[in-house]
């Protein structure tokens, strides 16, 4: 900066003093505007790093030699033991150390959905070969629970259990259960979600592994085979997962999700035939949602149908019921915006996006993903405006929400913090998270015991040992008040699926930074003060 080069000492040349005096004038104008411009200027590139780092801290099983997260040890590795299988790997979806397999599946859709739309820039960030790491280590895993064509691990640890201790992962002494759907004990939700994470990572992996690509295909059709067949709620036959993840929004959504996500790997009719005529029965072309979640997909599938309409060559019938997921999509839109008569999302005085209470977080970053990605899907089909029940949207002001709410997450908000946990220079510092807040096992490699771990770390004050750099953490309330206590797990407390959405925004936000910058300095027809020393 020109004002950083400014040195003290006498002046030398002629007329130097009204030089100086000017100079002075115009620097401390610039100081007092500067800081007001760079309160909202962010570093998107740095966020994108920090994300995707955080999904090293939700490994389980045993760690590779490059991991990056140095405070996290081996963990899990008799996983599926007692039943004869390996279950080893995978993530931990928060702040305990249960898999659960709908938002660990949702986890990776969402991650390989930023990779297939963004990956360019993702490249241009310097981070694709860690988003590739990041979804391979729960495809993998995948790969291991589906050991029949019709059965699917789909949960190991028991969360009643796992939650009456606070330990760090490498000390874990609460049961390992492993749970299973098969024809007896379906599950079409958690079948249906991993199948549509497998095939979108199919398409990921295309180019740099074909021969991985092609067995994520194969069993991601296997799996949707399945779930398809055999129709029941996970949580049915895996009770354990109802406290917890209960599929509210029932199997319906993931069935079409993943046969979306199946036509978008393979180009096969039969399934946006699948998608056509279900998209009634299923409530794909009848809800009207404001949320999209690891539970409730409606609004992801709308969107992403959307974009059939202007890449597939498709029959009158066929574009006709398209038309109409387009159109519910276009109500989310239109909701996040404001601009439906009335069935908008609340907002909170700060003008964060506003669902629920417990872990709002995860439909800010999951909304903003769908803002960017329809925006993008309105140039492409060269449609200058969407038109809302209450008036006419260019396609900018979707980016404008968008990039509105990942400021607020890094710290555009009432409270000055970045909830983007590492991010900027005030952060969530007692994040509800186990081997975060407990001293890390390289350090003491002494056994922490299942009760211990409240004695000694969880009620403790100060903050966390160990920093879960990039994870998004539930946020605040309605009226935007966050309290940084452990305990407040409503708030504190973050999951893979809160972050995964950001990936792709925040390399998008990046990259238009960049070219807004270059732009910036070509078009500038300002002189430099440097031309007038």
């Amino acid at each position: 900066m020109v004002i950083g080069s400014m040195k003290e000492g006498r002046q030398k040349r002629s007329g130097s003093r009204d030089l100086f005096s000017c100079f002075v004038s115009v620097t401390a104008i610039l100081w007092v505007v500067l800081p007001v411009a760079a309160a909202k200027a962010f570093d998107y590139k740095d966020a994108l790093s920090k994300s995707l780092l955080y999904f090293e801290a939700q490994r389980s099983g045993r760690l590779p030699y490059g991991q990056r997260v140095t405070w996290r040890g081996h963990s899990g590795l008799t996983d599926g033991l007692q039943q004869g299988v390996d279950l080893v790997g995978g993530y931990y979806d928060a702040g305990d150390h249960v898999k659960f397999g709908l938002p660990m599946a949702f986890t990776i859709t969402m991650l390989s959905w930023s990779v297939i739309e963004y990956g360019d820039e993702i490249a241009a960030a310097g981070e694709y070969h860690h988003a590739l790491e990041a979804i391979k280590w729960g495809t993998d895993y995948f790969i291991k629970a589906h050991t029949h064509p019709y059965v699917l691990w789909a949960e190991v640890g028991d969360g009643d259990t796992d939650h009456y201790c606070w330990q760090r992962p490498e000390d874990m002494t609460t049961p390992r259960q492993a749970y299973k759907i098969d024809t007896e004990n379906p599950g079409s939700d958690v079948a249906g979600e991993t199948a549509a994470a497998m095939a979108a990572a199919s398409i990921v992996f295309r180019k740099s592994d074909a021969h991985y690509s092609h067995l994520l295909l194969h069993h991601a059709q296997k799996l949707f085979e399945f779930a398809d067949k055999y129709r029941g709620k996970y949580d049915s036959s895996i009770r354990e997962a109802k406290s917890y993840y209960p599929s509210w929004s029932g199997y319906e959504d993931e069935l079409l999700w993943a046969a979306l996500w199946l036509h978008k790997a393979t180009g096969t009719p039969q399934y946006v035939e699948y998608l056509v005529s279900n998209g009634e029965g299923f409530g794909g072309t009848g809800w009207a949602m404001t949320e999209f979640s690891w539970d409730a997909k409606y609004a992801g599938i709308q969107i992403l149908a959307s974009k059939l309409l202007s890449v597939g060559n498709f029959s009158a019938a066929q574009r006709h019921v398209l038309k109409q997921y387009e159109s519910k999509g276009e109500h989310y839109i239109c909701a996040c915006l404001s601009k439906n008569n009335g069935s908008n999302l609340h907002r909170t005085p700060g003008g964060m996006l506003f669902v629920r209470q417990w872990n709002n977080m995860q439909y800010v970053s999951s909304a903003a993903f769908l803002l960017i990605a329809y925006s993008d899907y309105l140039k492409e089909a060269r449609r200058d405006v969407l038109r809302c029940p209450a008036g006419p949207v260019r396609p900018q002001k979707l980016v404008e929400l968008a990039t509105s709410q990942v400021d607020y997450i890094l710290g555009d908000n009432p409270m000055g913090i970045s909830y983007l946990v590492g991010y900027g220079r005030k952060y969530p510092m007692r994040v509800h998270h186990r081997g975060s807040s407990i001293v890390s096992y390289k350090r003491s490699k002494g056994f922490i015991g299942c009760m211990q771990g409240y004695y000694d770390w969880y009620g403790r004050r100060g903050q966390n040992p160990n920093v879960v750099t990039g994870a998004l953490v539930g946020g605040p309330d309605s009226h935007d008040r966050f309290s940084d206590h452990r305990g407040n797990y409503m708030q504190t407390e973050a999951c893979t699926y809160n972050t995964a959405p950001l990936v792709g925004v925040l390399a998008k936000l990046h990259q238009q930074m960049s070219h807004q910058h270059v732009k910036e300095m070509t078009t500038s027809s300002s002189p430099s003060y440097l031309e007038f020393a």
